[in-house]
């Protein structure tokens, strides 16, 4: 059964997810990280999107002066650029636990050596 893609959780910035795989300047690891990135920015549109809608209630932010339209556009605007910007700080967490989980284990054995050669380079500077 498909799952229905709700487009007001979805930015421009990941429109661009779709072109990932035909992309030849990326590694695997760096794909799967703005897969898993972008994942984390959409949950968290979700999120904030409910926990929001109180700001945009009655007595609110805007009033009564605001129609409806005029809130949800504002509220998608707001919501859009905090998911975008909490997922691009890589704080909250999700991105990386998602990266894990999709990190094929002999990419996860190339990533742990070359970070390995890197820190044994650095050391010898």
């Amino acid at each position: 059964m498909p799952i229905p893609i709700n487009m007001s959780t979805m930015s421009a910035n990941h429109m661009a997810v779709e072109r990932l795989a035909g992309n030849n300047q990326l590694t695997e690891a760096e794909k799967i990280g703005e897969v898993s990135r972008h994942f984390e920015a959409i949950l968290l549109r979700q999120f904030l999107g409910k926990a929001l809608q109180p700001m945009f209630g009655s007595g609110g932010m805007g009033g009564d002066g605001m129609n409806a339209a005029t809130k949800g556009i504002y509220q998608d605007m707001i919501t859009q650029t905090l998911a975008d910007t909490i997922s691009k700080t890589g704080e909250f967490g999700l991105a990386q636990a998602f990266h894990t989980q999709l990190m094929p284990r002999n990419l996860q054995a190339q990533e742990a050596a070359a970070a390995a050669a890197k820190l044994t380079e650095e050391k010898a500077k």
